[in-house]
């Protein structure tokens, strides 16, 4: 039987997590509603042992799939191939859902044909256990509405969001893999495609943060750092494919880089956080910056707006770095 919502749970090495997620999902009233990917990405501990034990025991929703290591967009290309579920979305082995919420969603789905879905969901400290909510304020809620109605005021991360399988699988979506942060790959390159959207004002995603090993930590973004940028640049070259296009939208273009432009920003932090005589990091924060530049003069622009010290740093020629990052430390210590 076709599932109404398949959840691919991109699983490496998260057995310390991997109960609390999967369990997450086990509600009688949905159950057979539902279909769950353990995708297993070459792991080397316990976890494709976890996930076998909810198979056995829930062999209608639960399914592992082990495969080589091909790194977070390699298990959720393998999810979109092998999902039966109308709606598809992705849960990270070490994040988990609020169970409540996801049977709201799941009876809100069955009478739903909108591309695009969204709700609400919480920021869990994993040292403090603080809950933080992320909710979309000024977006119309349980309607289905047009994507570019919100395409210059929402930024709706993959904790959020829900697609339909179909537009995924029939516009050959496929993300870079081998690589970090590919999540803002997951997000962007469906939006040409994306007609409707619809807000659901119901927490389902439960996000783990403060975790040191993180690639979203500053030690994570320091050791990922050639990942962050390839992932800048495909997109951008994503972007500027879909502009030659004459069904294109200006404000899914805007969407896109709006979206690459933060990212810009992060990585100017990537760059800064390192000690300012590392060898080679002015050089190489110029080449990207001029990248950047040369592929699209507007995220070129909007990143400059988010930092100060980024457009000082571009006045100067990068000839005064040193002593721009260091007031820059200085003044946010």
């Amino acid at each position: 039987m076709k599932k109404i919502l398949t959840i691919t749970v991109p699983s490496y090495n998260v057995e310390r997590f991997l109960e609390q997620t999967l369990e997450s999902f086990v509600d009688e009233q949905i159950l057979k509603d539902i279909e769950v990917l353990v995708v297993d990405d070459g792991s080397q501990d316990k976890t494709a042992e976890i996930g076998k034990k909810f198979a056995e025991e829930y062999p209608d929703t639960f399914r592992v799939i082990s495969k080589k290591n091909g790194g977070h967009g390699s298990t959720i290309n393998r999810g979109v191939m092998e999902a039966s579920g109308k709606y598809f979305k992705v849960v990270d082995g070490d994040d988990w859902v609020y169970t409540e919420g996801l049977r709201e969603l799941v009876c809100f789905l069955k009478e739903c044909d909108a591309d695009y879905v969204f709700t609400n969901y919480y920021e869990v400290n994993d040292v403090t256990k603080e809950k933080k909510e992320v909710c979309f304020p000024g977006i119309p809620v349980y309607r289905e509405f047009s994507f570019d109605k919100i395409a210059k005021t929402a930024d709706i991360p993959m904790h959020a969001l829900v697609i339909r399988t179909a537009l995924l699988r029939d516009h050959e979506i496929r993300l870079d893999e081998h690589c970090f942060y590919v999540d803002v790959e997951y997000i962007l390159y469906p939006i040409p495609y994306v007609k409707s959207a619809v807000y659901y004002d119901i927490f389902v995603y439960m996000y783990r943060l403060a975790q040191a090993e993180q690639s979203v930590s500053m030690n994570g973004y320091q050791k990922h750092m050639q990942d962050h940028m390839k992932v800048i640049l495909h997109v951008l070259d994503y972007i500027d494919a879909y502009r030659t296009r004459k069904e294109a939208d200006k404000r899914k273009i805007y969407y896109m880089e709006r979206r690459i432009a933060e990212m810009v920003y992060t990585q100017t932090d990537i760059f800064t956080s390192f000690p300012t005589r590392q060898k080679g990091i002015r050089r190489q924060f110029r080449e990207f910056d001029y990248m950047i530049k040369r592929k699209n003069q507007r995220v070129y622009q909007m990143s400059g707006s988010y930092s100060g010290m980024l457009r000082l740093l571009r006045r100067t020629g990068f000839r005064l770095y040193t002593l721009t990052v260091m007031l820059s430390k200085w003044r946010n210590r």
